[in-house]
């Protein structure tokens, strides 16, 4: 994860700058904006984390917040509050505080707020060498039930039919796919088939989830070349094994 910073506040405030100026000396790329919409707005690159400094109220800072509350929370940002207890008041009335990684207090010691920063990076860097996995089930209750077997180890996406599955692919990148093989409208056959058709998704491993075990059905999967076949009716542990080891030997394998 960068360590790039968008902090918003007055540019001229001596606290803004010594904020600023603390965290390039930490090694971070800092970029300070007004605490204004159209200034926020027009901001082309991406910041991981955001920090806001508050040190007086606007007219205009109900619409600011609004803004950074769709943005934080849309596209999952970091972010940071600074300010008095009035302040960190409002701006929780519109942000909620599960948007908010942490909120600061003035005055504020620039050497804490690094501390938490230096965290964020690392849980994020953690975060992002987690491996991604799209579930594609038109049984909710499954989908449920790897989500929270599989989240504490890898990034779950799910997708509830064949079209939401393609839909997804064409879009984001994963590392596996657990496809579900009898599914209504599209099997997960002809949603394989389909991935190995389309150039950005032809290389992306899948390995089939079924209730089915008789040798046909086993055998009609096989020409389609996944990575396993999964039974439903195996113990949640012994799918995450089968996981976990394939994971590991594709490592190794890059390894070598």
């Amino acid at each position: 994860m960068d360590k790039k910073v968008l902090l918003i506040g007055d540019t001229k405030s001596f606290m803004v700058n010594g904020i600023a100026g603390g965290l390039r000396r930490d090694n971070y790329d800092v970029y300070c904006v007004a605490p204004e919409v159209d200034d926020i707005s027009h901001i082309k690159e991406s910041f991981p984390i955001w920090v806001l400094y508050l040190d007086g109220m606007s007219s205009t800072i109900q619409r600011t917040l609004t803004y950074i509350k769709d943005e934080v929370s849309e596209k999952e940002l970091f972010f940071f509050p600074i300010g008095n207890a009035d302040e960190l008041e409002e701006i929780h009335s519109v942000i909620s505080e599960k948007y908010c990684t942490k909120s600061f207090l003035r005055p504020l010691n620039v050497k804490d707020l690094a501390a938490e920063l230096d965290n964020t990076v690392l849980k994020g860097t953690m975060a992002e060498e987690k491996k991604k996995i799209l579930v594609v089930d038109d049984d909710t209750t499954m989908l449920k039930m790897m989500k929270n077997l599989l989240s504490e180890k890898y990034h779950v996406f799910m997708a509830n039919s064949g079209m939401n599955a393609i839909a997804f692919l064409t879009k984001n990148n994963v590392d596996l796919v657990l496809l579900d093989y009898e599914m209504p409208v599209i099997s997960g056959a002809k949603v394989l088939e389909m991935m190995r058709s389309e150039a950005e998704t032809s290389d992306i491993p899948v390995m089939f989830l079924t209730g089915k075990s008789d040798r046909e059905s086993v055998m009609n999967a096989v020409p389609l070349h996944p990575e396993k076949y999964l039974l439903k009716s195996m113990p949640p542990e012994e799918w995450l094994a089968n996981i976990d080891d394939f994971f590991l030997k594709k490592k190794r394998k890059n390894l070598n």
